[in-house]
């Protein structure tokens, strides 16, 4: 996908801080970042993940760095915001993509939902809001100093209709777009509307942290879960990484200047959908 095709305003010089970037969907949105002329921070808790997708970038003619960061820790990210500062500048954009679910919080034949751990609940929840919450604490008060910036977060369309069996990821995917649509208003009242804050809901996509979900280990066929899944959707397929690049990159460009406390699905008409 060439990236300046879309003709998005407001990108090219900005510095992106994208959480989780080491994975499919948040990497794909990094390296279109870098494709419109962003500076981008791979921030990742895997260090060798953030590293495969700054180097990708680089080679590529762009701007990247990769940082090893816990975004559940207010420590490391704030160190991981300074260091972004000293390599790349002031901080423009925050894309907060660290989350996932966890199996050990999803129900199963061999795990009833009267099994599971409160502590594994509170382990997904503290990964994807927690691990929202504190970038924008970090991040959002230099944008608060600054009046100026843009938050996009990255919720799930279990978070605005809750998926069956993933209890965990579902509650947690909620609070981030509770969360998100609270904050838009905080930032644009309290200190200055140009600060925005938005949510991407992005439907089925086939990533290495649901496919436990949707593919059947041992025959890699897809799981009874994953074939309900695809006919529930309208467009009948899962999603594909690179398919979120143009609602994320117009979110958090100035294309999208009156747009602030929105939740946008990316889903292939699933929340459209009632199933019947």
């Amino acid at each position: 996908m060439n990236t300046p095709d879309l003709f998005l305003p407001g990108l090219k010089d900005k510095t992106a801080v994208i959480t989780g970037a080491g994975g499919a969907i948040c990497g794909a949105v990094a390296r279109a970042l870098a494709d419109a002329g962003a500076r981008v921070a791979i921030w990742d808790l895997s260090a060798a993940a953030a590293a495969r997708q700054a180097d990708g970038i680089t080679r590529g003619g762009g701007a990247a760095v990769a940082i090893a960061c816990d975004v559940t820790r207010r420590d490391d990210v704030e160190r991981a915001a300074q260091e972004t500062a000293a390599a790349l500048g002031d901080v423009d954009i925050l894309i907060n993509g660290a989350g996932g679910s966890r199996k050990e919080a999803t129900t199963s034949p061999d795990l009833p939902f009267f099994d599971i751990a409160v502590a594994d609940l509170m382990n997904t929840v503290g990964l994807n809001y927690t691990g929202t919450v504190i970038p924008c604490q970090v991040i959002g008060r230099s944008f608060a100093a600054r009046k100026r910036g843009v938050i996009l977060n990255v919720a799930s369309v279990g978070g605005v209709r809750p998926l069956t069996r993933a209890v965990g990821y579902s509650n947690a995917k909620a609070a981030v777009v509770s969360f998100t649509q609270w904050l838009a208003v905080h930032m644009a009242r309290e200190y200055d509307p140009r600060i925005r804050v938005n949510a991407l809901a992005p439907g089925f996509v086939l990533t290495d942290q649901n496919r436990f979900l949707l593919v059947d280990e041992k025959t890699g066929n897809p799981t009874d879960r994953g074939s309900q899944i695809v006919q529930q959707v309208p467009m009948g397929r899962y999603g594909e990484p690179g398919e979120m690049i143009g609602a994320a990159l117009w979110l958090v460009s100035d294309a999208a200047t009156y747009v602030t406390g929105a939740v946008v699905p990316v889903d292939g008409g699933l929340l459209a959908s009632l199933g019947v």
